[in-house]
């Protein structure tokens, strides 16, 4: 999406959760904890309104930076094999933000941080400190194990590229790149501890600036030693992104959640918090996590035995279809905590209503963002990266390629969104990875069988295919296992959303091809697209539009 762009869906988002189903949940204390007593739903909704705006501008910022990098890697490197080189090793941060960062490390620690924070308020301190104990008892762990695994890593890595891509022109390179990358894997677990515990404590503003540190260590240190280094110079701007990450959020974790206690007999009250991030639920929230990741390996294992090139192409391709799902996500990252505190509070009630109203807020957000990457592809791509070494075969197929991924991208919100509820209770839970599994394997054959024919669009449909089938599992299973969620008035919100996205590409697709040059005819789309968006869905009754424009409205009213 455009910075414009951008920039509207996030208003209006921004607008709409002011008016997020409170309920009696709680909320965050003076401090910016969340443990205290529950605040009045008007001054809950203006407190995840100012978190989601935080978020908001911060992901914004992030994925505007991440333009700049790719960006820059494309003008450096193009699309050949020193950058699919690059782009191998780049799949071990890309699974180590999934593992460790988005979705395993938060939908564990969220809720044990969340559970923690209301035994801390129950006892009123009499006891011992929860939230310290669990800090205690997880943190020192967690950095002893990522930096086994790192070491390990880097040890393994001409296996790692070897089975990867069998087929890479450059393994050597890509072995080189993968030591470097491998360092992620200690930092963004720290990096992700740290997130999980300040978002369950109402701090967002470090967590969702991590991005936007990693993304300035990459750029920064590709533009100075591209020269010397090559295309090593990128994979050494991961390594020293993935500690700015660390660092930006140190100081605010040690003043608000403390440093860990010294080893201590163990306690029958400081054991309160400790099963919530034990191995039974740490193996399915894993599990999921690396399976919904595994689609990228799939890819790229697919693509390595053709030309060169293709890895790059469905790279960009993702990474620039992937920002209206980043930006959808940002509200389930904000009430993450309030769904936790909720279930572990026995208010289901609170819960569903939550659940339901993020699932298609996140749907309009995403569904707006799919209708202008489907209208107005090509003319993103070449505005974006068609300059230096990456040429005009790059941008069509990278287009064409982005608009298949972007079929799917109401599937990955979904799943992103619904994988949240289901581990909020802090009890183990198996249906998410098996759907996920379900999902992969789909993946898998669909991609097998259409690698030949298609090349590059025959990878990308498949992972649409098993994200799709994974979503509709998921939707499914909630009601049945955690939260009683109303799925087919969710799905008549979704398909009236899903139309009016249809109707809005078709315009920007009918603009592009009619207004000469990509700039102008981008800047009409970016006009367009969202306007036939809200005029068909007001058209076809959609309430969420009719609310998130009146908001927007009083929201921006000039002041008289």
């Amino acid at each position: 999406m455009s910075a414009a762009a951008a920039a509207v869906v996030v208003s209006a988002a921004v607008a709409a959760a002011h008016r997020v189903p409170a309920g009696p949940a709680p909320a965050a204390a003076p401090g910016g904890e969340l443990p205290g007593p529950p605040r009045p739903p008007s001054r809950l909704g203006t407190f995840l309104a100012r978190a989601a705006a935080v978020t908001a501008g911060l992901t914004v910022a992030g994925a505007l930076l991440g333009l700049v990098r790719d960006q820059a890697i494309a003008r450096i490197y193009g699309a050949g094999t020193e950058s699919d080189a690059f782009l191998i090793a780049w799949t071990v941060p890309e699974m180590a933000a999934t593992l460790l960062i988005e979705d395993a490390m938060a939908l564990l620690l969220v809720p044990a941080f969340s559970h923690a924070l209301a035994h801390r308020a129950a006892r009123h301190r009499t006891a011992g400190d929860p939230v310290r104990d669990l800090v205690s008892a997880t943190l020192p762990r967690l950095v002893a194990a990522l930096a086994f695994v790192t070491g390990l890593l880097a040890l393994c890595a001409p296996q790692f590229v070897a089975v990867l891509a069998p087929g890479l022109a450059d393994p050597a390179l890509a072995v080189d790149c993968t030591r470097l990358t491998a360092l992620t894997v200690l930092t963004f677990g720290v990096a992700g501890y740290f997130s999980a515990a300040l978002r369950a404590h109402g701090h967002f503003l470090p967590p969702a600036a991590v991005y936007l540190a990693y993304n300035t260590g990459i750029v920064a240190t590709t533009l100075l030693l591209h020269s010397l280094w090559g295309v090593r110079a990128a994979a050494a701007g991961v390594a020293v992104g993935g500690l700015l990450m660390v660092l930006v959020q140190l100081p605010v974790f040690l003043r608000r959640v403390g440093r860990p206690r010294p080893a201590a007999a163990p306690r029958r009250e400081a054991r309160i918090a400790t099963p919530l991030v034990g191995l039974s639920v740490l193996a399915p929230i894993a599990v999921f996590a690396l399976s919904r990741q595994s689609q990228v390996l799939v890819e790229r294992f697919l693509a390595s035995s053709l030309p060169g090139g293709a890895i790059s192409h469905l790279n960009y391709a993702q990474k620039v279809a992937q920002m209206p799902m980043v930006l959808s996500l940002m509200f389930c990252t904000v009430t993450l905590p309030v769904v936790a505190r909720a279930i572990a509070g026995g208010d289901r009630e609170t819960a569903r209503r939550r659940v339901e109203h993020d699932l298609v807020l996140a749907g309009l957000v995403v569904l707006l963002g799919t209708a202008l990457i489907l209208g107005c592809a090509p003319q993103i791509i070449e505005v974006l990266f068609q300059r230096g070494a990456f040429d005009a075969g790059d941008t069509a197929t990278t287009a064409a390629v982005m608009r298949v991924y972007a079929v799917g991208l109401l599937g990955h919100t979904l799943v992103g969104a619904l994988g949240r509820p289901f581990f909020s209770s802090g009890r183990p839970t198996w249906y998410p990875a098996a759907a996920m599994a379900a999902g992969l394997a789909v993946t898998i054959a669909a991609g097998a069988a259409a690698v030949t024919p298609w090349g590059v669009y025959g990878i990308a449909a498949g992972n649409a295919a098993g994200i799709c089938v994974t979503a509709l599992l998921l939707l499914s299973g909630l009601g049945s296992r955690i939260v009683r969620i109303e799925v087919r008035a969710v799905s008549r919100a979704l398909g009236r959303l899903a139309a009016a996205a249809g109707a809005a590409a078709g315009a920007g697709a009918l603009t592009g091809a009619l207004l000469p040059g990509p700039l102008p005819a981008l800047a009409a789309g970016v006009l367009l697209v969202p306007a036939v968006f809200a005029a068909t869905g007001l058209a076809l009754g959609s309430p969420e539009i009719v609310r998130t424009l009146a908001l927007a409205r009083r929201r921006f009213r000039p002041v008289r």
